[in-house]
């Protein structure tokens, strides 16, 4: 029987890392990095193949896409999750890192599923990993905050365009979840815990669990909605 594929991005570590590692168990992987070593999360997906790709470069969605498909012959899910973030406040006017947070968090999933698009069936599934920022923008880095909002739209508009072929579009928006590569300080994680219904933070198998019900068939009737995984981050 062939097993489906998933494509995610930035998945070396964090929460890329923690679905690629969820999902293993079901599909072939296709896993890109950029800066960060793969092979910790090669060695706990077996099979999986790694891509170096930096999608803050227009052509690297072809390149992704031609990799994975010379690697498995088809692609069933993508999960955009690579992201990135400038600490950049509103009278900060940086052009170039601007650039940089909207080429990665927004443009690379457009180009991705446009590029994919060609070889994705029927019952394919789409997961935009979005944050709770684009709701809740942190003073400290408005562009990241309106580069999710930017791409949860995407979804929805991609999601409506592309229903008609059946297939699937959604996202996730993260609150706090727990980084071991990159710890956030006790004071941050405790201001995190108290403002957070559930009393804890997230861990990237709290999301994995979500991109798994998304794209998988329990979700087959699920299609344009943007899913909060936050614990209850500030109700």
């Amino acid at each position: 029987m062939v097993r489906p594929v998933a494509l995610i991005t930035g998945a070396a570590r964090g929460i890329g890392r923690g679905i690629a590692e969820h999902l293993a168990a079901d599909f072939d992987l296709a896993l890109t990095y950029h800066t960060s070593d793969p092979d910790a999360v090669l060695a706990a997906c077996a099979g999986a193949v790694a891509i170096k790709a930096d999608l803050a470069e227009a052509a690297t969605a072809e390149h992704i896409v031609a990799e994975t498909i010379a690697a498995f012959g088809r692609i069933d899910a993508i999960v955009n999750n690579a992201g990135y973030v400038a600490e950049l406040p509103v009278e900060a006017a940086d052009a170039e890192a601007y650039r940089k947070t909207f080429a990665i968090n927004t443009e690379a999933p457009m180009a991705l599923l446009a590029a994919a698009l060609p070889h994705l069936e029927r019952g394919a599934a789409v997961v935009n990993i979005s944050s709770v920022n684009s709701r809740l923008p942190p003073v400290s880095a408005p562009a990241y905050a309106a580069s999710k909002a930017a791409l949860e739209t995407f979804t929805v508009a991609a999601a409506k365009a592309l229903g008609p072929k059946g297939i699937r579009v959604n996202a996730i928006a993260p609150g706090a979840i727990e980084r071991t590569e990159s710890p956030r300080s006790d004071e941050l994680i405790g201001k995190f815990v108290e403002n957070t219904a559930l009393g804890r933070v997230g861990l990237p198998v709290d999301i994995a669990r979500g991109v798994q019900f998304l794209v998988g068939k329990d979700a087959d009737f699920i299609t344009g909605q943007v899913l909060c995984i936050d614990g209850g981050y500030r109700l």
